[in-house]
Formats: structure tokens, sequence, C-alpha cells
């Protein structure tokens, strides 16, 4: 049996982008055939909504509240919430897993710290880091930042990224040998592609995708239903266009 896994969720309660409560997301996924989530709202150094002029500790309270809102929705259902976190550096954002919101209230120095120095406070913590997106275009993104020994793994399709775009990603990753994720970055209900992750056996806990993910196959997910692992779409593994943007490798900052 095989369980597919949403691996980038936003919601409304933490991203500032997010359109859907955590709650509103269980239904909607059980019905795509998803067994479980992971939420991974805008960290405060990223597009989130959580006020600036609260105390740490309440600030990561209210961070939480939408994996909260999610894990009590479930109700029974047969269906796993996850917590994980997306963290922003210069426009170049990275996916944690494996850690949870006591580790978070625990560290507030993670703000200060370089991309090496917060690889090596989520490894210590048990957790993993997975750059994501790494070939994303936008208005408000001035270079691509590309940090290959800072992160365990690379997101290789993002369903909200363009097709050369997770090309270039998979080149990248498969390039330099890197283990790749897939995950929508949902922020709204839709029916279009999306992405995920699928195992062999049901995963329980972040420290628990942590731990296995390099077990996970990389997919999208069709409107239709139809699970297509990345590497078998010729479109999603040959890029057609070099990125527009210039390549930097911030490495160690």
């Amino acid at each position: 049996m095989a369980y597919l896994y949403e691996t980038h969720l936003h919601t409304s309660e933490a991203s500032k982008c997010g359109k859907v409560s955590g709650a509103d997301y269980i239904s909607y996924l059980i019905d795509k055939g998803y067994s479980g989530m992971v939420v991974t709202d805008h960290f405060f150094n990223g597009n989130t909504c959580i006020p600036q002029d609260l105390s740490w500790k309440a600030r990561v309270e209210q961070y939480m509240s939408g994996y909260e809102a999610a894990s009590a929705a479930i109700c029974g259902r047969d269906f796993d919430v996850l917590f994980g976190v997306e963290f922003n550096f210069d426009k170049d954002e990275y996916l944690l897993y494996g850690i949870d919101g006591k580790w978070l209230a625990d560290n507030e120095e993670i703000m200060n710290m370089t991309r090496s120095e917060l690889f090596a406070a989520v490894h210590k913590a048990g957790g993993i880091m997975v750059q994501a997106h790494p070939f994303r275009q936008r208005d408000y993104i001035s270079r691509i930042n590309l940090s290959p020994l800072t992160c365990d793994a690379v997101e290789v399709y993002n369903a909200a990224n363009s097709d050369n775009m997770n090309a270039l990603a998979y080149e990248y990753a498969s390039g330099l040998k890197l283990p790749m994720t897939s995950g929508s970055d949902i922020h709204y209900f839709h029916d279009r592609d999306m992405g995920g992750m699928l195992f062999d056996k049901r995963i329980r806990s972040s420290r628990e995708y942590a731990d296995s993910f390099r077990s996970g196959v990389p997919v999208r997910l069709t409107p239709g239903g139809r699970i297509e692992p990345v590497d078998s779409c010729r479109e999603l593994t040959g890029s057609t266009a070099l990125p527009d943007l210039e390549v930097f490798y911030p490495e160690g900052r």
C-alpha cells in the first residue's frame, strides 16, 4: 500500500499568503488521496502574518496555531498532520522537518543564524533542512541563491513553479546527487497539479519524516488523480531554458 504526503503547505493562521485555515485542508486533501500533510508556514523572516511586537514565546504560539488547528480537525480520521517550517534567508527558503514548537520556543537565536549555523542546529535537533523551489523566479527575487552544502535535499517539484523551473531544480539535484523532494506549496484550494512524497509506510510524525524522507518518491498528482513519479516526466527533468536571474552560491553565510 502506498501513502501520499503533502510536504509544503501554508495556512491562513500563520502565513500572510495563506487563504485556508489548517483545519479546512483535512477533508480537501483526503478527497484528493493524501494520507497526510506537513504544515510549513512562513516563519518570522518570511511572508508571515504573526505580529512582530509580541514576545518570542507568544509569536511561536501563534505561529503554531495553523498546525494545531489542523491536528485538532482530524477527529479520528485516517490522516496524519505533521509540523514543519519554511525559513527565509535572502529569498532562498528552506523547509525544516523534524523540529517542533518547543525547539522553536527555545531557540530564538535562529533569527540571527547563517545558513550553515541553522543547518547545524537543525541537525543537532534531529531534523533536516530542504531547499525549497531553488530556481523560482518572481518579481520579488533578484537572484537565485543555491546552497548545496547546507541542505539535506532539494525540492525538485514544486506545484507553484513552472515546469522549467522544476526541471532546473531536478538537473541541479541530480548533478550533485542530492536527495529530492516534492510538494504542492499550496496556499488555497485548487484543481491544478499538486505534489507530494509517496511512501510504502505511514509517516506518523515530523521526526519520522526527517528520518524516512530518502525512502520516499517525489511525485506529481494530476487533477484526475494520477500519481506520476517526477523522474518519469520528461518536462520535469529536462530544462528547456537557462534561468534569467544570476545564480549565486552564498555558502557559509
